[in-house]
């Protein structure tokens, strides 16, 4: 999935890329690509889980991004902490999704209902062998060192979950 969306994306960038590219201001160009490109690529992003190589493919298309609107080619050897100081931007593609996926998991959990008790692991039957699966809360709960109950408990308040 995020592969076709980075592919849908790119696509995106190529169809606008005539406008992009051009002389427009660099802070116009930059609302532009999260606008019309961001928006294709990370839509339905509140229900991936993404592992390290996932998120190493969203990071890397967030440069390529970046490297097109400055006109950067990949032989020019730019590092990419150049790339990011020429176009005044820090790395902000993975925090959007944890923002979208914590606004949506805020509303999946004050609800009652199937998606709820799936989410929650509440669903019966046997775990399969092997490592432990990566599930949607992962992330979050990454930063925070929170249990899943704790998540869910400042869920049912929106301020303390917007706050969080």
């Amino acid at each position: 999935e995020v592969k076709a969306r980075i592919a849908m994306a790119k696509a995106a960038f190529v169809k606008k890329r005539i406008l992009l590219t051009s002389k427009l201001g660099l802070e116009m160009k930059k609302k532009l690509v999260k606008c019309y490109v961001w928006s294709v690529a990370l839509y339905g992003a509140e229900t991936w889980t993404l592992r390290k190589k996932e998120q190493k493919y969203v990071e890397s298309f967030e440069m390529w991004c970046w490297r097109r609107i400055e006109k950067i080619r990949w032989t020019d050897r730019v590092t990419n902490e150049e790339v990011l100081r020429r176009v005044n931007e820090q790395r902000n593609i993975l925090q959007a999704i944890t923002r979208r996926k914590a606004n949506w998991l805020g509303h999946i959990m004050r609800r009652n209902g199937l998606l709820s008790d799936i989410i929650e692991g509440q669903v019966e039957g046997k775990r399969g062998l092997g490592r432990r699966l990566i599930q949607l809360t992962d992330d979050l709960k990454q930063g925070k060192k929170m249990k899943f109950q704790e998540l869910k408990r400042e869920a049912e308040n929106r301020e303390n979950w917007r706050a969080l």
